[in-house]
């Protein structure tokens, strides 16, 4: 099957059993944007949930909820003011703009070579804060939830007396400016993060990050994922984000073939250093054992929401040939299911309907539950 059918079976049925809407439907939608309908939001929030007990069940890792909207100078000590960038071209004949690597010599819209040369975009988007727009009024929206975890390093760290190795997990939203998103919510403007920055001696960092490298390929798996469907990909040194000493990403093999689903980074001590610059506060630890103080070594863990979304439908998803037509059916593990348990009464007799009703009611506090009651017996059942 090839790929652009796969994907536009699984947005169909996502579609049509309330998983996900486009965004703005009625008004033509929006690019890039979508919603989450009544299942999509019961399997995010599960997600959600598990990978916050996988991370905050830990003695040593703690969660946190910073703000969106931050002082702009974090931006400028974080890189992403001057580096966060792709290039961007226009083509002259279509009109559209693209992310244009190196070897793209045409656009892929229309094949066109008259094409721009790249320029660099910013990727962050701008917004005012107050009731006037004017100069020191610029602030962004975050492009990431992990610079909202450094700047409260020092908070979490004395508040909670935590001594090093310790790990601040957050989830939350980040939004991009992408030249050009692709593949549903693979890559979307505004997306949910869920990342770890675990903090550690710089002598205890490379086996940190192996650590995490093997918990968080360990934790995907037991969402049910097949081991053929995953797989680890080291960073290629020239191909390492500016903050990063080591790299590497847990890929999931799409319907388009192995791309990223989590990143692991070893971001040395660059993103605490930076602040520490920028800001003019001290950001180091003491160690009472060695009796020195130290700016710690971060490795970080960062998957987005509606990546493993997409990535456990696609793991679900699976067509069955009955007699004489067939059909899909997407076989969610017990604990992700969206719908747990199903109230089919036989008839529509006033007994038989109160019954269910005080069954439906029982089990609700506890279960997420379907009742039906429309349709033959076997067709509800199948």
């Amino acid at each position: 099957m090839k790929t652009s059918d796969l994907m536009s079976k699984i947005l169909a049925v996502c579609r049509a059993r309330g998983f996900l809407f486009p965004s703005s439907e009625i008004y033509g939608g929006l690019n890039s944007c979508w919603d989450y309908g009544p299942l999509g939001i019961q399997l995010k929030n599960t997600i959600k949930k598990k990978w916050w007990k996988e991370m905050t069940k830990r003695t040593n890792v703690v969660g946190l909820d910073s703000s969106i909207l931050m002082h702009p100078k974090i931006w400028e000590a974080s890189g992403h003011l001057e580096g966060f960038t792709d290039p961007l071209a226009d083509c002259k004949n279509c009109k559209s703009r693209f992310r244009r690597e190196p070897g793209d010599k045409v656009c892929p819209y229309c094949g066109s070579s008259d094409i721009t040369e790249p320029r660099n975009f910013n990727l962050m988007f701008q917004t005012s804060m107050g009731p006037v727009e004017e100069e020191g009024s610029t602030v962004y929206l975050r492009p990431e939830t992990a610079q909202g975890i450094f700047v409260n390093f020092l908070n979490v760290q004395q508040s909670m007396r935590l001594k090093i190795p310790f790990g601040i997990a957050q989830i939350g939203k980040a939004f991009r400016n992408e030249i050009t998103p692709s593949k549903a919510i693979f890559r979307t403007r505004e997306f949910g993060q869920m990342e770890m920055q675990f903090f550690t001696d710089p002598e205890e960092s490379e086996s940190s990050f192996d650590y995490w490298k093997d918990q968080r390929m360990t934790q995907l798996l037991s969402l049910g994922f097949k081991k053929e469907e995953l797989r680890w990909k080291d960073h290629e040194k020239e191909d390492l984000a500016h903050y990063s000493k080591k790299a590497g990403d847990i890929q999931f093999h799409f319907p388009w073939g192995w791309d990223e689903l989590e990143g692991v980074h070893h971001r040395s001590d660059y993103d605490l250093a930076r602040h520490q610059k920028f800001s003019g506060r001290k950001l180091m630890y003491f160690c009472p054992e060695k009796k020195k103080s130290y700016i710690p070594h971060v490795v970080e863990t960062s998957i987005g929401v509606g990546r493993l979304f997409l990535s456990l439908l696609c793991s679900v998803y699976s067509e069955e040939e009955l007699e004489k037509d067939s059909r899909v059916v997407l076989k969610f593990p017990a604990d992700l299911a969206p719908v747990q348990i199903a109230i089919l009464p036989l008839s529509k007799k006033a007994p038989l309907v109160e019954l269910a009703h005080k069954i439906r009611a029982d089990l609700n506090d506890d279960f997420s539950v379907e009742y039906d009651e429309s349709g033959s017996i076997g067709k509800r059942y199948r």
